[in-house]
């Protein structure tokens, strides 16, 4: 994923309404789980992740019967640091069609048993950082931990949320600029290569909470073709249709180098 294992690198990012002027925008996140950043992973140091991502509407026969989709998300992801108990990612992406499509994020924390024996996987991380004065600068700050369950029953991801209260309202233009999110995501299908095991498909789920342009999930499953390039694909639901429009189907291409 845009993971790194996951999916290393939906941007996010993945794409979203932005509430000001409700002029299409978008995610541009760190490693996510599916919709959110809400997911332990970053980045090996100097591995980087190639996403492109994609939202539209279905069986809708355009914009003047609902149809709709949010701009194309291409992002680049790369690990920074050279330590195995201190990671960081540092990454952009590229928003097209908007008035200002570059966005920055980054995320540093402690891997899984890293600050002692089964410690959970710690991290904080910035996204969505715009270059344009309250209208793209949502600079939501996130926190994540989480864990593997045992007996391979996939991995838990918790954390919440705050951003630009300017930015981050609901359809009435309230203040709505914190939240909670929640992932969730477990492999099948293992696969010996080269490079290494690696599981061919992934279920992936997570959710955040806010009636904002971030409130919302979906589910969906990861086919990897290989070890470093996988396709997601399912539907996301948003909790403010007003900004964000009805349900939409996510396409997301990734691809570690």
């Amino acid at each position: 994923m845009k993971r790194n294992t996951l999916k290393s690198a939906k941007r996010i990012l993945v794409s979203l309404f932005l509430f000001a002027g409700l002029s299409h925008q978008a995610w541009a996140t760190p490693s996510t789980t599916y919709w959110t950043p809400a997911v332990i992973d970053i980045q090996g140091y100097g591995v980087g992740h190639v996403t492109y991502d994609n939202y539209t509407t279905v069986s809708k026969k355009g914009p003047a019967r609902g149809g709709q989709t949010f701009a194309n998300d291409v992002g680049l992801t790369v690990g920074v640091l050279p330590f195995q108990k201190v990671q960081m990612e540092v990454g952009f992406d590229w928003l097209e069609p908007t008035d200002y499509p570059l966005y920055f994020n980054a995320k540093i924390g402690a891997p899984e048993g890293a600050l002692f024996e089964g410690a959970p996987a710690l991290q904080v991380g910035v996204f969505n950082v715009g270059t344009k004065k309250d209208v793209t600068n949502q600079n939501i700050f996130q926190f994540v931990t989480g864990r593997s369950l045992p007996s391979g029953l996939g991995r838990l991801h918790l954390g919440a949320y705050t951003g630009n209260e300017k930015l981050l309202l609901n359809s009435k233009g309230e203040k709505e600029n914190s939240g909670l999110m929640a992932g969730y995501d477990r492999g099948f299908w293992t696969v010996e290569s080269p490079e290494g095991s690696y599981s061919k498909i992934i279920f992936a789920g997570d959710y955040a909470s806010g009636d904002n342009a971030l409130g919302g999930g979906g589910v969906g499953l990861y086919y990897f073709f290989n070890k470093n390039t996988s396709l997601l694909t399912g539907p996301v639901w948003f909790n403010e249709k007003t900004i964000n429009g009805e349900w939409k189907w996510t396409t997301q291409l990734d691809v570690n180098f």
